[in-house]
């Protein structure tokens, strides 16, 4: 039979391992929160900037289309070519910093993914080395 020191030390060994573990997985999930609601953050930002340049985009081509009827030019020609290649390249910066933004918001989340799995395979490894130790302490 073991003495009682011995089973003080395992038992002891064990809550021990046994409460890192669980501290380490809790930190690991806690880090995933924390960057999907960064991610979150990241998506709404997105969505009121891209609000933004609309407003402006669209303050912009109405400022040009009454430009052209004040000044008594046709709004079909040059003018409308003109403002049809100005609107494409807005919308293809627009598309790009939408982009921009999903690759960003989806980075943040796979690396929230990454640190719970992270802190899951630690704190598995904690409690196999507190096995281990309470093992040889028998």
């Amino acid at each position: 039979m073991p003495d009682p020191f011995t089973i003080i030390m395992a038992v002891t060994t064990a809550v021990s391992g046994i409460t890192s573990a669980a501290a380490t997985r809790s930190a690991g999930k806690a880090q995933e929160d924390a960057l999907q609601r960064q991610a979150e953050q990241e998506r709404i930002a997105a969505e009121g900037r891209e609000l933004q340049r609309r407003e402006e985009l669209n303050k912009a081509l109405a400022a040009r289309q009454m430009a052209l009827a004040t000044s008594g030019l046709a709004g079909e020609g040059t003018p409308q070519s003109i403002a049809l290649s100005a609107a494409e390249k807005i919308s293809l910066g627009e598309g790009m910093e939408t982009l921009s933004s999903q690759l960003k918001q989806a980075q943040l989340k796979r690396a929230g993914k990454n640190a719970r799995i992270t802190g899951n395979i630690q704190a598995a490894s904690t409690l196999l080395d507190t096995g281990v130790k309470t093992a040889s302490l028998s």
